[in-house]
């Protein structure tokens, strides 16, 4: 064996071994348990498996009002705390949606100079003081803020909405931002298409809120009367959050200071149709949220055999728990999530674990199962910062994706066997290896795309073409390259080395511009277009390696047998 390649050899043996092995799994179609040493495959993407393409739109209104909720709520505890100035969160001004205000009520009037200097040192890059009426600060969010919290609200969307898509069980999801207000959600392989876009698009906003039981039925009875009377009725399809958001807005007149309504959902186990169910007065401004939550299971309990969502609390948050149990015994506390009351319990004694459940609606054992596992997976994940709106949604097919596989397949095996057989009866044995570092080329592509775990989509496909050619035409400038040489007068050995170092240069300048266009895709495209570029960077190093280097070695081993005499080409 000739010394000078036999390195070169065992090299590329190890990389035909590695890629063999690496795409196995995916060809056989092994399963994760059945010990081989890879259990990687390549993805399909939506275009190929079928799924679910979903376009969702943001609202940051809603943003805006939460910011200066919790930042003026925070200034209350502070002033409370350590400035020792009594005061409380007072009303809400929602009349201009894009600007929401929330008002600092101050037990005494002579504090108002204090607490407003200290609101400002404290909490001036969140806040800015509107205006001040004797005891009353009004302030909304900073408008500098704004884009900063536009843009991390979409930031932690795609987060949350990650998180529970990795929990729902879908291997490689595509979620990105389009625009500043839109992000794009592509979920291949769902089988559970309403599952999904449930999971998706609830906000999962988690509340303890007391609840004022003080007022009577006849005041409950009036605000019915009231609410029938403004045509505000929830209808199939409409948000339960929307509707209860329309009521409070319609009857806030009527509502004592510091409270809102809060209402329970009802299920028909029948057709899953939902009614508005009990009503609730709860306060304003919740005493908890769901950001305080450290975990939340799914439960079954023993004495009825229902299931319920168990959650324990952070550890910062047990001791706030415990003293809103400890000072409210005998009083129920409301647990709403996204507007809807899903359980108000007693507090029967202080509750100094950080631990509750939260129990269920309507249904059977099956139902409530499920929708235990989706309410704790959500609560888990976190609660979305902004409300979501669908705004398009594709459903692809899973028989247009095998018809898509099936056509590429058969375009792919025609258009190879054209190209095989161009290249075998055009180049004789130097076609012959042609072919060889075109199949290896390939697998190389294949093996990389299980390596990096991406995902393979038409337009990927289409990139493995493209890489074909590519591969062939680096053959056809070496092989044109060494036929020149012989036509000068060279014999086979000077021939074939001289036809290859002058087609070097070419080649990887060819490939060097279409790299450029590929990052440039990869790196402003979305989507199918970052598919494309993917499989087609991978096939440019690979081109580069199978073409030039394994096919040089080829021939070199091929001069070895004839002794450097003849080429057939």
């Amino acid at each position: 064996m000739n010394k000078k390649w036999t390195s070169r050899l065992i090299l590329l043996l190890i990389v035909l071994g590695l890629a063999v092995m690496t795409v196995i799994p995916t060809f056989l179609d092994l399963k994760k348990d059945s010990g081989y040493p890879v259990e990687s495959k390549i993805n399909l993407g939506l275009d190929l498996q079928g799924g679910l393409y979903i376009v969702l739109g943001i609202d940051f209104n809603k943003v805006y009002l939460d910011e200066v909720t919790t930042q003026v709520q925070k200034a209350v505890t502070y002033l409370q705390r350590e400035e020792e100035i009594s005061s409380s969160v007072g009303e809400i001004d929602k009349s201009d949606i894009t600007d929401p205000r929330v008002e600092v009520v101050l037990a005494n009037p002579t504090d108002s100079t204090r607490a407003k200097d200290k609101i400002r040192e404290i909490y001036g890059y969140y806040l800015r003081l509107t205006s001040e009426n004797q005891n009353t600060l009004t302030y909304g969010i900073n408008n500098s803020l704004k884009s900063d919290l536009e843009k991390n609200a979409v930031d932690k969307s795609i987060e949350v909405i990650r998180n529970r898509i990795d929990e729902f069980g879908v291997s490689e999801p595509e979620i990105v931002s389009q625009g500043d207000d839109r992000i794009v959600v592509q979920l291949p392989g769902v089988k559970d298409i309403d599952r999904a876009k449930s999971l998706i698009g609830q906000t999962a906003k988690l509340e303890f809120k007391m609840v004022n039981d003080e007022v009577g039925q006849a005041k409950f009875l009036e605000i019915q009367d009231k609410i029938k009377a403004a045509g505000i009725e929830f209808k199939p399809g409409m948000k339960f959050s929307k509707y209860v958001e329309s009521v409070n807005t319609a009857v806030k007149a009527d509502l004592p200071k510091g409270y809102v309504l809060a209402f329970g959902k009802n299920v028909n186990p029948r057709n899953n149709e939902v009614s508005v169910g009990e009503m609730y007065l709860v306060d304003a401004l919740p005493k908890m949220v769901g950001d305080e939550l450290q975990d939340a299971r799914v439960g079954v309990n023993p004495q009825d055999n229902q299931p319920f969502v168990g959650f324990t609390l952070k550890t910062n948050a047990v001791e706030k728990f415990s003293n809103l149990s400890g000072d409210n015994i005998g009083k129920r506390m409301a647990i709403i999530l996204d507007g809807n009351v899903k359980s108000a319990p007693v507090f029967q004694s202080r509750i100094p674990s950080g631990s509750g459940q939260i129990t269920l609606g309507q249904g059977n054992y099956d139902q409530q199962i499920k929708e235990a596992s989706d309410l704790s997976l959500v609560l888990r994940a976190g609660a979305l910062p902004v409300e979501l709106e669908f705004q398009e949604q594709r459903i692809v097919g899973p028989s247009l994706g095998a018809e898509s596989i099936s056509k590429a397949r058969f375009a792919g095996i025609v258009g190879a066997l054209g190209v095989f057989l161009f290249i075998l009866l055009y180049y004789k044995v130097s076609g012959a290896i042609a072919l060889f570092t075109l199949a290896l080329n390939v697998l190389i592509v294949l093996a990389c795309l299980v390596g990096l775990e991406a995902t393979l989509t038409l337009p990927g496909i289409a990139g493995i073409a493209l890489t074909i050619g590519m591969a062939v035409d680096a053959n056809i400038i070496i092989f044109e390259r060494i036929k020149e040489e012989l036509a000068a007068g060279s014999s086979g050995r000077p021939a074939v080395e001289a036809g290859f170092a002058k087609a070097f240069w070419t080649i990887i300048d060819a490939n060097l511009t279409t790299a450029v266009a590929g990052l440039a895709l990869l790196n402003f495209g979305t989507g199918p277009i970052r598919g494309f570029a993917v499989t087609l960077l991978i096939g440019i190093g690979a081109t580069v390696y199978s073409s030039y280097f394994v096919g040089k070695l080829l021939f070199e081993i091929y001069m070895d047998r004839v002794r450097g005499k003849s080429v057939s080409i």
